[in-house]
Order: C-alpha cells, then sequence, then structure tokens
C-alpha cells in the first residue's frame, strides 16, 4: 500500500516544540501534484492555557513583519483543539508520511502540540520526513514562488512543489 504523502507548515510564536502554533498549512501530494490543501489560523490563547509559550525573540521578529502579513498570522479563528482536529479529519485514513521544513521544527512542533491538547498524532513517528534535507541532498532549481512568504499555506505548497519538483529531476519515489 502507498503512502501519503503530505508537506506541512506552520507560524508559530517560538521555534521549539511547546510553542503556540498561530496557523498550519499542509498540502496533500502525489507522485506529480498536489492533490489538495489544508489551512486553519489558531488562537494563541488557546494554546497558551494548554502551558504552550512563546519566545521574546519571536515575538519580535514578527513585529517586523509586514502588517498584511502580521494580521494573517494572527487572525486565531480556531481553537488549538479545533485546529487539530480539523488536521486530523483532513489526512486521509491510512499511512501517511508528514514532511516539515526542517527535522526539528514544523513535525515535532505539531506533534508536542498533539501531546498539550491530549490528543492522537495522526501519522505515525517513523513517517515523519525533512522537506529540508532532501532539498540539501539533490539541488534542484526551485519553482517560482507564489503567494506570501509566512503564510503557513503558501510556505506549504511551494515546498511541496519543490519537492515534486525534487523528485521528478532526480528519478526518485515518494514510498
Amino acid at each position: 500500500m502507498a503512502l501519503g504523502h503530505i508537506m506541512v507548515d506552520i507560524e508559530t510564536l517560538g521555534t521549539r516544540p511547546g510553542d503556540a502554533i498561530l496557523s498550519i498549512g499542509a498540502a496533500l501530494i502525489s507522485t506529480d501534484t498536489i492533490i489538495s490543501t489544508f489551512y486553519v489560523t489558531v488562537d494563541s490563547e488557546s494554546c497558551k492555557a494548554l502551558g504552550m509559550r512563546a519566545q521574546k525573540s519571536t515575538l519580535e521578529w514578527w513585529g517586523k513583519q509586514s502588517p498584511e502579513v502580521r494580521a494573517a498570522a494572527f487572525k486565531g479563528e480556531l481553537s488549538l483543539h479545533s485546529a487539530l482536529r480539523q488536521l486530523q479529519l483532513w489526512i486521509p485514513p491510512g499511512d501517511v508520511c508528514v514532511w516539515g521544513n526542517g527535522a526539528g521544527f514544523d513535525v515535532p512542533l505539531l506533534e508536542a502540540a498533539y501531546r498539550a491538547a491530549k490528543m492522537e498524532i495522526p501519522w505515525k513517528f517513523w513517517n515523519a520526513r525533512c522537506y529540508r534535507t532532501v532539498a540539501a541532498m539533490h539541488p534542484t532549481e526551485k519553482p517560482p514562488r507564489e503567494g506570501v512568504h509566512h503564510n503557513a499555506l503558501d510556505d506549504a505548497v511551494f515546498q511541496a512543489t519543490h519537492l515534486l519538483a525534487i523528485v521528478k529531476q532526480h528519478n526518485l519515489t515518494l514510498n
């Protein structure tokens, strides 16, 4: 049975597992295309209520971003629990590989959020993948950038598109 592959990207109030999440973007990919996407914004107060934190340096970094980027990131439409539940429901049944941009960021922070919310993580720990590592090992020209930097959905779609270009150019398989 082939595994499903999902590229995730999150915007946060820090860089460590246990830091608050502001938004979650994801792209479900097949061997050559993006099948569907997912996006939610998270109320940071709901994260703090579960003991998640913010890093001062990250708050300062957000303060330097454009007003449009900040407004989108801090929209906070759903509680963390609701956002994570929506992601669980969006992920197709069966084994999925979840890709993040860095072995220590997107996936570990999402897993920490699921634990803080006392929810089941919807993927097996051995199915976590690192897009940054694959990109470094197989240099490939990046596709044209669409969307806004630091928008979780736009970043997830860009990374998924680049991953698919790497797979195609280097004759790799996703399984």
